[in-house]
C-alpha cells in the first residue's frame, strides 16, 4: 500500500534535483545532496539521522567506487598519451580496407572507449575519419556514425568506465556479470546503431570533411596493437575469471579452494586494474622512455574529470541510502510489485525521463540507479538479474542526445553538422542506440 508522505518525498526530491540542474545551472553533485535532504525533511526523518544518512550513503558508495573509478582513469590516461588508441585504429583500418572501414571504427570505438574516456577517444580518432572521407568521398556519416556507436556503447555499459562502476555499485552488482552482458548486449547494437545505421543515414546527409588543412601529427612510434589489446584485456579477463569462478557454472569439486582464493584476489577489481596499471606504466611509460615525473603528470592530469565523477557518484549513493533509510524504497518495491511493472522498465524508464530532461547520461544512470536500489532491498534478485539492470539504466541513460546534452555540441562541431542533421543523425543513433539494447536485455532477462 502506498505512504503519501513518501510518495511525495520522493516526487519532492526528483523534482528539486531537475529544477536546480535545469533552472537554476547548479552542478548536478550539489543538487543530489540538496535532493536527498528534501527527501529526508519531507518523510519525516529527523535533522541529525538526515546528516548520518548523508555519511553513511556517501562513505559506504565511495569505498568502491573512488578506486575504480581513480584507477580506471590513470589506466585509460596512460593508454590515450601512448598513441595505443591510434595503433588499434589504424591496424584495424588497415585490415578491413576501405569498403568496410565503418565496421573497423565501429571496433576502434567499441574496444577504445573501455579505458578511454568518450570525448577523448572521440577527439583522438576523428582525424581517421576526415582522412576516409576525403580518400573516398563518401559522408564523413559512413564512417563517424559507426565510431560515436562504438565509443557510445562501450562508455555506458563496459566498466571500467565510470558509468557502468557506479551503477553498478550503486546496486551491489558484480562486474563480472556486467562487464560480460555489457559486451553481449553491446556487440549487436554497435551493429545496428553503428554501421547498419550509418549506410542508411549517409545516404541520406552529405557531409565533407573540413576543407582546410590539419596539423598532421609528427610520425610516432606507435605501440604494438597485440600489446595493446593485451593490456586492454587483462584487467577484463581477470574480473570476468574471478566471476565465473566462484558462479554456478564451475563446481567447488573441480577448483581448489586455494585457487579460487587467489583469483577471488587477483579478479577483484582493485587489483585487476592496479596489476593493469603496473604493466601500462612499465610497457608502455618507462619502456617507451617516458621519465617519472611524466608519468606522475599524467596520472594527475587523470584525477580531473575522474574526480567529479566519484563526487557526483557519492551523491547518487547519498540519494539511494535516504530512499533506503526513510522506508521510501520498500514501499515502492511493495506497489510495483502489486502492479506488474518490472524491475527492468523501472529503471529504464527513469533514466530515460532523466536523461530527456536534463542531458547527462552519467547524472541520468547514477539518478536512476539511487531511485532504483532500494527497490531491490528484500527481493532475491540474482547477480544476472543485477547486472542485467545496470545494463537497463545504461541503456535508458543513453537515449535521444539533444541540445542540452554536450555531447550534441561536441559531435556536431567535430563533424561540421548542423543543428537539425545532428538529431537526424546523432540523436537517432542514440535512440535506437537505447532502444535495441533495451530489447536485448529485455529478452536476456527471460532467458537467464
Amino acid at each position: 500500500m502506498l505512504d503519501y508522505n513518501l510518495l511525495l518525498a520522493v516526487f519532492s526530491g526528483v523534482l528539486i534535483l531537475l529544477v536546480l540542474i535545469l533552472r537554476f545551472k547548479i552542478q548536478a553533485f550539489i543538487s543530489l545532496l540538496i535532493a536527498s535532504i528534501v527527501v529526508g525533511i519531507v518523510a519525516g526523518m529527523p535533522p541529525k539521522e538526515i546528516i548520518t544518512t548523508m555519511q553513511q550513503g556517501m562513505g559506504s558508495t565511495l569505498g568502491f567506487v573512488a578506486l575504480v573509478v581513480g584507477l580506471g582513469a590513470i589506466f585509460g590516461s596512460i593508454l590515450e598519451q601512448s598513441g595505443g588508441a591510434e595503433a588499434l585504429a589504424n591496424y584495424l583500418l588497415s585490415k578491413f580496407g576501405d569498403k568496410r572501414a565503418s565496421w573497423a571504427l565501429m571496433l576502434a570505438g567499441f574496444f577504445i572507449a573501455i579505458p578511454v574516456f568518450f570525448d577523448v577517444a572521440f577527439i583522438i580518432l576523428i582525424p581517421l575519419v576526415y582522412s576516409l572521407q576525403r580518400r573516398t568521398k563518401k559522408s564523413l556519416l559512413l564512417y563517424a556514425i559507426p565510431l560515436l556507436a562504438g565509443l557510445a556503447i562501450t562508455h555506458s555499459f563496459i566498466p571500467p568506465t565510470p558509468g557502468p562502476v557506479a551503477v553498478a555499485d550503486i546496486l551491489k552488482a558484480d562486474l563480472g556479470w556486467v562487464i560480460l552482458f555489457g559486451f553481449i548486449v553491446g556487440v549487436p547494437t554497435a551493429i545496428l546503431s553503428g554501421p547498419i545505421f550509418a549506410n542508411y543515414i549517409s545516404k541520406k546527409i552529405y557531409i565533407e570533411a573540413p576543407k582546410m588543412e590539419l596539423n598532421e601529427k609528427e610520425a610516432k612510434d606507435y605501440p604494438a596493437v597485440r600489446l595493446i589489446l593485451l593490456i586492454i584485456g587483462i584487467p577484463i579477463v581477470l574480473i570476468i575469471g574471478n566471476t565465473v569462478l566462484n558462479s554456478p557454472l564451475v563446481s567447488n569439486d573441480s577448483i581448489s579452494v586455494q585457487f579460487k582464493e587467489w583469483m577471488a584476489m587477483i579478479g577483484n577489481p582493485f587489483v585487476a586494474l592496479i596489476i593493469a596499471n603496473l604493466i601500462a606504466w612499465y610497457v608502455l611509460g618507462i619502456k617507451r622512455g617516458l621519465s617519472k615525473d611524466e608519468l606522475l603528470k599524467i596520472a594527475t592530469n587523470s584525477m580531473g574529470p575522474a574526480g567529479l565523477i566519484i563526487l557526483l557518484t557519492g551523491a547518487g549513493g547519498v540519494f539511494k541510502q535516504m530512499l533506503i533509510n526513510t522506508g521510501t524504497g520498500e514501499m515502492l518495491a511493495n506497489y510495483f510489485a502489486t502492479m506488474g511493472i518490472s524491475m527492468l522498465f523501472f529503471g529504464f524508464f527513469i533514466a530515460v525521463l532523466v536523461r530527456i530532461l536534463q542531458g547527462s547520461a552519467t547524472v541520468a544512470m547514477i539518478t536512476a540507479a539511487g531511485v532504483t536500489a532500494p527497490l531491490l532491498i528484500n527481493t532475491d534478485i540474482t547477480q544476472i538479474d543485477k547486472a542485467l539492470l545496470v545494463i537497463a539504466i545504461a541503456s535508458g541513460a543513453s537515449i535521444m542526445s539533444h541540445v542540452n546534452d554536450s555531447g550534441f555540441w561536441l559531435v556536431g562541431k567535430y563533424l561540421g553538422l548542423n543543428e537539425k542533421q545532428t538529431f537526424k543523425s546523432w540523436t537517432i543513433m542514440t535512440t535506437i542506440l537505447a532502444l535495441s539494447s533495451f530489447f536485448i536485455v529485455s529478452l536476456l532477462s527471460l532467458i537467464v
